[in-house]
């Protein structure tokens, strides 16, 4: 079936993003930051108990609320996803589909079995499950300079432009998202006059033969 492939593609994005942060759960240690290349790219381990890029949500069961939010959410993308496969959509909005999908699910698990598993639920959860904190690696600081000492006020102090960390699920996300915008047109394309004329069924109901002449030939009357 089609839809399969693109739950495969979903199922990929999960593999890697699992295995990218077990490795930097297994081999670097907390806030340790690696050169990639260079100063363009780097991997940071944070924690990151909210939402996606570092954002929070400050209450007391607010990481369980967006748990809860997350997985009400991933389903709701597969299901769309399985539906949208079956009324035979445009294929590059599948696959954005598909990103979306195993984005969503790779930080579900995280929420979902982090806090258990890994041990990495914030300190006072009323329970490690659905508490787990997302694992963020990826960093790549955009603009980072000291400001030079003659400048007032600021003068000698690090500049960091904001970049924040974070991980293969989100990248899925954002670019699912993000194509599915640029693309728009094409992905959701609606066919013109001339095509629908030309794809209209042809009509039911034929034309009823028209009436026979009377023959006027005096020989055939006698």
């Amino acid at each position: 079936m089609k839809v399969v492939r693109y739950f495969l593609i979903a199922l990929a994005v999960i593999l890697i993003d699992q295995c990218s942060k077990l490795l930097v759960y297994r081999y670097m240690q907390l806030h340790e930051e690696i050169n990639v290349l260079g100063q363009w790219f780097k991997l940071h381990y944070l924690l990151n108990p909210g939402m996606a890029f570092g954002i929070r949500w400050e209450s007391e069961f607010g990481k369980l609320a967006l748990t809860a939010f997350r997985i009400v959410a991933m389903t709701g993308i597969a299901v769309f996803l399985f539906r949208s496969v079956r009324r035979a959509a445009h294929p590059g909005f599948l696959v954005c589909l598909a990103l979306i999908l195993g984005g969503a699910v790779g930080n579900v698990i995280d929420s979902t079995f982090y806090g258990v598993f890994l041990h990495n639920a914030p300190f006072g959860s009323p329970t490690p499950w659905f508490h787990g904190q997302v694992i963020d690696m990826l960093f790549f600081p955009i603009l980072e300079f000291n400001w030079p000492a003659w400048v007032p006020i600021i003068g000698g102090e690090h500049f960091l432009f904001f970049s924040p960390v974070f991980n293969i699920a989100d990248s899925a996300i954002f670019l699912g998202v993000l194509f599915i915008i640029i693309f728009q047109k094409s992905y959701f394309k609606q066919p013109d006059e001339k095509e629908e004329r030309e794809q209209a069924p042809e009509p039911l109901v034929r034309p009823l033969p028209e009436d026979p002449q009377p023959d006027t030939n005096p020989e055939t009357n006698s």
